[in-house]
């Protein structure tokens, strides 16, 4: 295990009532109800706010690699993440799909990126080995 030697910044959050609940940041610019994945009731569900951090920081992982190539990318750069919840055996588990759109880059430039960016996306390396995660260069 890695030990942070210094730390950059600390997310901290409130949350009461579990997937039927609610979660606030403590600088209060997150304020979201919460509900179970599926459910007609408002609210996103943890899920999909996994989906979305990571997706935001696997863009910026991208960026890293490619400013390691002196190379700008495309403004159309997207990440689109599924995160499906299911269960085996009685157990849940998550697993992840990261679509990445690299438009007017070169495939293999594409999937070089994408493949650097896994390595060095904090997300990425939290569950490395821990879930299934197929990586797609659209």
């Amino acid at each position: 295990m890695t030990r942070i030697e210094k730390v950059l910044y600390t997310a901290k959050t409130h949350t009461v009532g579990g997937r039927d609940g609610a979660s606030r940041s403590s600088d209060g610019r997150l304020d979201v109800k919460l509900s179970p994945p599926g459910s007609a009731a408002a609210g996103t569900n943890p899920e999909q706010l996994f989906a979305a951090g990571w997706s935001a920081c696997f863009i910026g992982a991208i960026g890293i690699a490619a400013k390691k190539r002196q190379m700008a990318l495309p403004a159309g750069l997207a990440v689109d993440a599924e995160v499906d919840l299911g269960s085996t055996d009685g157990a849940y588990f998550l697993q992840v799909r990261l679509n990445v759109s690299l438009p007017g880059i070169d495939r293999e430039l594409a999937r070089e990126l994408v493949n650097e960016a896994h390595q060095t996306c904090p997300y990425s390396k939290a569950t490395r080995g821990n879930i299934n995660v197929e990586l797609n260069v659209a």
